[in-house]
């Protein structure tokens, strides 16, 4: 069995730049046993842009 994690990292709106450093985020978790699965970023906007994505990870419930 697993638990997962979801983080949202916030996009700017005038670049789509993220607001924060999303490798630092997946190496932190990385550390604390947490495996990245995928990144998701859902559309969030009219012209098909999104203002967030999420990284989401998994771990086993040993």
């Amino acid at each position: 069995m697993y638990e997962y994690k979801f983080i949202q990292v916030k996009l700017s709106r005038w670049n789509n730049v993220p607001k924060e450093n999303y490798h630092e985020i997946i190496a932190k978790h990385a550390k604390d046993g947490w495996r990245f699965v995928q990144l998701f970023a859902p559309v969030t906007s009219g012209n098909g842009s999104s203002s967030f994505f999420e990284i989401i990870f998994e771990r086993s419930l040993n």
